[in-house]
């Protein structure tokens, strides 16, 4: 294992690691010791190429699985059974993947992107998020980058729905702790082509789009202005031939020239993670399915009448929170009653479980009664809507009564 960490931590183009792997039989130990003319006559490798390879040494290596280890991160080499084909098909794969999580079976999964821009509109997030949770609904994974913007609030949707989530990161996941990170991890993976403590570079988040794109079969783009990473992200997946979706715009709104554009040039409107999904109930019999449109609409979507246990949530939650405020409680609580007005009765059972300051997440399944996903993908949304803050070591306390 160590020549193959050796190799993924070089700085040197994909194309060319693939390129001198296969070479030499997918052995990284004999390209390890191979000499200087042998690496050079391999078709399509350059003398930069060669030059990064750099001093032969492996304590790095060594130090890298080390600290795997420690942080429990999960190594898939090019040779594994468990190493996607989606992806291996691509140009210049990763020679390795570091996970934490458990990656999903991704060959037999209808996975699809969401991507836009950092800068999105209260329209673009509303539509990032919809796309997220009624692709899930339909039987798609949501595969996103995680960034700000489009492509986290797509994963947050999808966690919303209650399903697995396969984040992509350009830098290594050491570092990924806490939130989001944590949830998609436990409910689906998070994805690295670099080891931990290895510099980040500019470039990484250009070549984390391929590895994005090549474990999906297509790609929706929701607000993309006229320059725009996600223009570049569709380009990158048009050329792996994947099937391009964009959410049509405001003819003069500036985040949506590019996904008009590229209406334009090709790609399928949508407007529900149906439209999305649909296009692969061939290739999926039995994933892919069509809920009734209740099944399909969010929470704060949903014309609904406040949960009957609202004020039986007030009246529980009331003991703990005087010891706290020791104070006159009746204006906050009225703004607290208004507060949870919106809640789901999922999320008030979370809510109710979280008895205490630093409440931790195995205690609030327990309490709540409800399934591992389920809480945390509510949990995520709860954070959002900063109802509950996480504390180190996947606790959670109550942030919801205000004055």
């Amino acid at each position: 294992m160590r020549y193959w960490v050796w190799l993924s931590a070089l700085h040197t183009r994909p194309r060319a690691k693939l390129l001198l792997l296969e070479r030499f039989g997918n052995d990284p130990m004999k390209l390890y010791f191979a000499r200087e003319e042998e690496l050079l006559s391999v078709p399509g490798i350059r003398k930069a190429d060669v030059d990064s390879l750099g001093v032969r040494e492996t304590d790095t290596a060594m130090e890298i699985l080390a600290r795997c280890e420690e942080t429990g991160i999960g190594i898939i080499t090019w040779q594994d059974a468990a190493y996607p084909r989606r992806l291996k098909n691509i140009y210049d794969p990763p020679v390795v993947l570091y996970t934490r999580g458990r990656l999903p079976a991704v060959d037999e999964e209808p996975a699809i992107a969401i991507v836009g821009t950092r800068d999105a509109t209260p329209y673009g997030l509303k539509m990032a998020r919809r796309m997220g949770y009624e692709i899930t609904k339909c039987g798609g994974l949501v595969v996103s980058g995680l960034t700000r913007g489009i492509d986290r609030t797509g994963a947050e949707g999808a966690l919303r729905a209650g399903g697995r989530v396969i984040g992509v990161l350009a830098t290594g996941l050491e570092e990924a702790r806490g939130g989001l990170y944590d949830d998609v991890a436990a409910v689906g993976a998070l994805v690295s082509e670099y080891p931990p403590g290895k510099t980040v570079y500019k470039s990484n988040f250009r070549q984390r789009n391929r590895i994005t794109a090549g474990l999906s079969e297509g790609v929706v783009v929701v607000e993309a202005p006229e320059r725009s990473g996600a223009l570049l992200f569709a380009d990158e997946a048009l050329e792996q031939g994947k099937e391009i979706f964009a959410v049509p715009g405001n003819a003069d709104a500036v985040n949506s020239v590019g996904t008009n554009r590229l209406i334009r040039d090709g790609a399928k409107s949508v407007v529900t993670g149906w439209d999305v999904m649909s296009e692969l109930e061939g290739l999926y019999r039995g994933k892919v399915r069509r809920p009734g449109a209740e099944a399909l609409k969010l929470p704060e979507d949903a014309a609904e009448n406040p949960p009957k246990s609202c004020a039986d949530f007030v009246k529980v939650r009331e003991p703990s929170a005087k010891k706290v405020i020791d104070k006159q409680q009746s204006v906050e609580y009225i703004d607290l009653e208004k507060q949870l007005e919106g809640c789901s009765e999922t999320q008030l059972k979370i809510l109710a479980a979280i008895t205490g300051p630093n409440t931790h997440i195995d205690d609030i399944i327990d309490a709540s009664g409800l399934d591992s996903q389920t809480v945390l993908a509510e949990l995520t949304m709860l954070q959002i809507d900063g109802m509950v803050t996480q504390e180190p070591g996947k606790r959670f306390s109550l942030n919801i009564v205000r004055g």
